[in-house]
């Protein structure tokens, strides 16, 4: 596709090929074994939900999945790029990694408190 700031690219939007750009960075994320574990908690908390629960409360645990697995996937995109450009220690890139991570753990800790309280939820209704 043409990026119309830059004036590159090739002219035309296909969007197979959109597709195929997304499932190969889904299929990179999902080799990394601390994306691929969390997606799978999600999963087993949510079979419950939806059965006790309903749908809301399972569109909530999606959503909060999705915020999680999109910072971390941001977070290591980020710590990729900082590598590439600098691969020795340097300051800045150690605060734009940690402020990458710090990013990263609010989206872990709001999913992590929405899970709990769908948690407490099922298991009241056990």
């Amino acid at each position: 596709m043409k990026n119309k700031l830059l004036g590159t690219g090739e002219d035309g939007y296909n969007p197979l090929r959109k597709f195929k750009v997304i499932m190969q960075g889904l299929r990179y994320s999902a080799s990394d074994f601390s994306v691929l574990h969390k997606f799978m908690i999600s999963v087993v908390i949510l079979i419950p939900v939806v059965i006790y629960n309903g749908a809301l409360d399972a569109s909530i645990i999606v959503l909060a999945t999705v915020f999680m697995l999109s910072a971390e996937m941001f977070n290591t995109s980020i710590e990729a790029i900082c590598d590439f450009i600098h691969p020795e220690y340097h300051d800045k890139i150690g605060i734009i990694k940690d402020i990458a991570a710090a990013a990263t753990g609010l989206a872990i800790f709001a999913w992590l408190l929405v899970l709990v309280v769908e948690i407490v939820e099922v298991v009241g209704h056990m």
